[in-house]
C-alpha cells in the first residue's frame, strides 16, 4: 500500500502537483474541520470507485489514518488501483504539523 506524509501532501499542494484528495470521514466529522478535497464517506466509496481518477494520484484521508489505510488497501488489492495513497496520520497529523488550532475531534 502506498502512503504519503502530510509534508509530502503539503509540498504537492504548494507545487500544484495534480492529485485528488478524498475525505472518507463521516459528515459530522467534516463539519468540525476539513482540508478541502472531495467528501465521500467510507461507506459510499464502493458506489464512487468508477469515478475516481486513474491518471493522477488519489490521496485518501480520515481522522487518524486507520480507516483511510483500510480503504487504500482495498482499492489497491481488490481493484488494482496503483495510484491510491493513504495520508499517514490523517487530518490529525495535518493539524499538528500545519494547523495547531484546528479542532479534529
Amino acid at each position: 500500500m502506498k502512503s504519503i506524509s502530510v509534508e509530502q501532501l503539503h509540498a504537492w499542494r504548494q507545487d500544484n502537483v495534480e492529485h485528488t484528495l478524498i475525505d472518507i470521514r463521516e459528515p459530522y466529522e467534516r463539519e468540525v474541520s476539513h482540508i478541502d478535497g472531495k467528501h465521500i464517506p467510507m461507506a459510499d466509496i464502493p458506489a464512487h470507485v468508477e469515478h475516481l481518477p486513474k491518471d493522477h494520484p488519489v490521496v485518501i484521508h480520515c481522522r487518524s489514518g486507520a480507516r483511510s489505510a483500510a480503504v487504500t488497501q482495498a482499492l489497491t488489492t481488490q481493484l488494482g488501483m496503483d495510484n491510491v495513497h493513504n495520508l499517514e496520520g490523517g487530518i490529525k497529523a495535518w493539524a499538528v504539523t500545519f494547523a495547531p488550532d484546528m479542532d479534529v475531534a
